[in-house]
């Protein structure tokens, strides 16, 4: 359901394909955006980049597209806490006594996890073997600052059989990315001006420059800001989801049912609680 690369985008990406010597005469232009799935068990040097010939990681291999990491808990600690870096800033920078070189890594990260660590918890037909400290600790491997820069956490329960056997259809793929073009010509249209292309890179000013809502909506945001003990950063990125929403609906400005959504994606599982 992503856009198609821009012909910038394309030279862009690879060019880092070129550098980490992965295109060859069947591949010599990478024209479709990058999809990385490393195994849990990748080191952070592997992830983030390094080594001893200082070469891309997976995060900048996933530059302007998608970074899947399955299993999230089980990566190690370092490869985990080496990504809040990448995901905050769009790019990293890997030193070394003989220099250092500084990638891109501007890539969604779409991550998946167990609710415990036999996966059964919360299931109706099976029961969960784990004790309270084992699910405690399983989920505490994810810290609270990785965490606070996820902008949409879910809970996805397992489908009855009914739901299984009705298959009904919803939006297709091509629909969804149809909208998803639709919303980011609005953006880039909205940033012709600024050095961002998108909401999810927008700064505190652009916030109050380019997201104005309702009164009903600010209040939303203000109360689940005190209720949900939210940090500053979790603040900042529900409104830019809620622009996001906005966009997608073809509002110019953000509603209460923009933020009621954008606070759902960010608080629904219950990692958080």
């Amino acid at each position: 359901i992503l856009p198609p690369l821009e012909y910038e985008e394309m030279l862009e990406v690879t060019k880092i394909y070129s550098v980490a010597g992965l295109l060859d005469d069947e591949m010599p232009v990478i024209s479709s955006r990058p999809f990385r799935n490393p195994d849990h068990t990748v080191t952070p040097a592997a992830l983030i980049g390094g080594g001893a010939k200082i070469k891309a990681g997976e995060v900048s291999l996933a530059h302007l597209g998608v970074l899947f990491l399955d299993e999230f808990p089980e990566f190690s600690r370092g490869a985990l806490e080496a990504l809040r870096r990448p995901v905050e800033d769009e790019r990293c920078t890997i030193s070394r006594v003989h220099g250092s070189l500084t990638l891109p890594s501007k890539f969604i990260l779409v991550a998946a996890m167990n609710p415990c660590p036999c996966g059964f918890l919360g299931d109706q037909r099976n029961q969960c073997t784990c004790t309270a400290g084992a699910i405690a600790r399983y989920r505490s491997r994810l810290s609270g600052p990785l965490l606070d820069r996820i902008d949409l956490m879910l809970n996805v329960a397992v489908p009855e059989i009914d739901e299984i056997k009705k298959r009904e259809k919803g939006i297709s793929s091509a629909e969804l990315r149809a909208d998803v073009i639709k919303a980011r010509e609005i953006q880039l249209e909205r940033f012709k001006k600024e050095s961002i292309d998108y909401n999810s890179q927008m700064g505190p000013e652009q916030i109050r420059k380019y997201c104005h809502m309702e009164k009903d909506a600010q209040q939303l945001l203000d109360s689940a800001f005190e209720r949900m003990n939210l940090s500053v950063r979790s603040y900042d990125r529900i409104i830019r989801t809620a622009r996001t929403v906005a966009d997608l609906d073809g509002g110019a400005i953000i509603e209460v049912q923009h933020i009621a959504e954008a606070i759902s994606y960010k608080c629904d599982s219950d990692i958080f609680k």
